[in-house]
């Protein structure tokens, strides 16, 4: 059977291209070595079930496994104690049996109690049964919960936690399960999240029995190339393993979602395409910029799940905009709710102290959402709309003429506007006056590390072209030479001879317009606002 990358589901060694889980799994034994407990929280579609039944397998010699999915049981179950205990019981006796058929004959008191006391079992009942079966297992026992989120928003599910900690710290005395695995976007620390404001008094018991998890699920480099070495063992694309591993790194930052469906979307939608007829010409720069495209116009699950996230929290909504548009750098601080709320669904992450985007990928959904509830009402986006035809030639998109046309409309549109007003909106309307010209063809990003309120890098992907373009607030000659360095620097690592300045200039003699220079062996295209 031909292997494939995979985007749903657990992912298997002999059916899917993956990363080598081994070193995660060994990190993760120790901490079972250890009798943790541990939740591995994670955003959606981050390779938690996938590692979680690695795990499984990895240690099935040394432990006996326990492992059960919350997705099974439907919420209806969740209604009183007497319910659930009779389903989680079902669930956890098929999962201990398929681990290790020996473990039947210690199940059958548990089997008993399902089968006669149908409206009577408690969950004190249930613990004391799997107490027991702790006790007289073989080896150590393991409970692994994926999912375990997935019903938090109720007491029953509170009261099986409370137990299950009360019992795991008792362990010493009691027999119980050697470690505790949980898995889900929400950490038991952070479970509130999930709870409706009138329900937070079932916060009751202090949550702070879970040891840290900090074990790097993300995909390195080094783990995508290991993929695409596998792959190319079996088609011999010819593709530059190092240079397209790192591509693929530097749009996802390594998410594992977005990693592999850049590689299916090469493999199944673009090799075999008109524009790339074979394997060896789609795994190239420009299939996986097309690739990029592809992935930025679809409407899978995940996109779904942050879009309805930003829409449900207010405050994840006002991060998120703060960031990306007025560069206004945010120091990363966990305690803070909207940071709390944004790194638990994956929208950022702490960089060096500041809280920035997660990936390109998710940046670019989020700028292209926020653009969208301002298009209709958008001057610039009418403008770009309009002009757009005319800057194309031969396929080829003229950028000079670009700044050329925004210079005329934002002069006319905003020369008397509060330059307060401008600073924080000028590049968000550039933005706005590009999309329409690039829509359907080329895509964007901002580069993160030049994003603040002073310069933002736009770096445009057309047809396999790239532009550099830097936008900035003019703060003297002094700061725009250091701009022009900075720009030099951008185009050697892009490989690209020709770059473009967009500045918005408030002296009052400012000269407007648009001019080429040369500086060493680049031309800059300069414009001024």
């Amino acid at each position: 059977m031909e292997k494939h990358f995979n985007v749903s589901g657990d992912c298997q060694p002999d059916l899917h291209y993956m990363v080598d889980l081994s070193e995660r799994l060994r990190q993760i034994k120790a901490m079972v070595d250890a009798g943790q407990y541990f939740t591995i929280n994670r955003a959606r579609q981050y390779g938690k079930t996938t590692t979680l039944q690695a795990l499984a397998r990895y240690l099935k010699e040394d432990y006996m496994v326990v492992s059960l999915d919350f997705q099974m049981i439907s919420a209806s179950k969740f209604k009183d104690e007497h319910t659930f205990s009779i389903a989680f019981s079902r669930l956890f006796i098929k999962a201990a049996e398929t681990a290790d058929a020996g473990f039947t004959q210690i199940l059958l008191p548990l089997k008993k109690d399902v089968s006669e006391n149908r409206e009577e079992l408690e969950l004190m009942e249930l613990f004391e049964h799997l107490s027991e079966l702790c006790k007289h297992s073989s080896k150590p026992v393991i409970l692994m919960i994926d999912e375990v989120d997935s019903a938090a928003n109720n007491q029953v599910f509170l009261d099986f936690l409370a137990l299950l900690r009360g019992y795991y710290i008792k362990r010493q005395a009691v027999p119980t399960f050697w470690s505790v695995i949980l898995a889900g976007v929400y950490d038991v620390k952070n479970i509130r999240r999930k709870l409706r404001t009138e329900d937070e008094h079932k916060l009751n018991s202090p949550w702070n029995i879970a040891a840290d998890f900090l074990v790097n699920m993300s995909f390195s480099p080094e783990d995508i190339g290991g993929m695409l070495h596998d792959y190319e063992t079996d088609y011999q694309t010819g593709m530059e393993i190092l240079k397209m591993s790192q591509l693929i790194y530097d749009y996802t930052s390594g998410y594992p979602y977005l990693a592999s469906r850049l590689c299916k979307l090469i493999d199944e939608r673009i090799a075999g395409s008109k524009e790339f007829p074979d394997r060896n010409s789609a795994w190239t720069k420009d299939g996986f910029l097309l690739a990029v495209k592809l992935l930025l116009e679809e409407k899978n699950t995940l996109f779904e799940s942050l879009m309805n996230k930003v829409r449900d929290y207010p405050d994840l909504h006002d991060i998120l905009y703060t960031i990306l548009f007025t560069g206004k750098r945010i120091p990363y601080n966990p305690l803070i709710p909207s940071i709390e709320v944004a790194e638990m669904f994956g929208f950022i992450k702490n960089e060096h102290g500041n809280t920035v985007i997660s990936n390109r990928i998710f940046e670019t959904i989020l700028y292209n959402y926020f653009l969208s509830q301002e298009l209709l009402a958008s001057k610039e986006y009418d403008a770009g709309l309009q002009d757009r035809n005319q800057f194309i030639e031969d396929g080829h998109l003229n950028m000079g003429l670009v700044l050329e046309k925004f210079v005329c409309h934002f002069h006319d549109l905003y020369g008397n506007i509060n330059e307060n007003f401008l600073e924080d909106a000028g590049r968000r309307y550039f933005l706005l006056y590009i999309k329409p010209i690039i829509n359907g063809v080329g895509n964007y990003y901002v580069e993160a590390e030049t994003r603040n309120r002073e310069r933002t890098d736009v770096v445009i992907d057309y047809r396999g072209e790239q532009f550099v373009v830097e936008l900035k607030v003019w703060r003297g000659n002094a700061y725009h030479t250091r701009g022009e360095a900075q720009l030099l620097e951008y185009l050697d690592y892009y490989h690209l001879q020709k770059g473009y300045m967009l500045s918005f200039n408030f002296n009052k003699k400012k000269e407007i317009g648009v001019k080429e220079i040369a500086i060493k062996d680049k031309v800059l295209v300069e414009a001024v606002v």
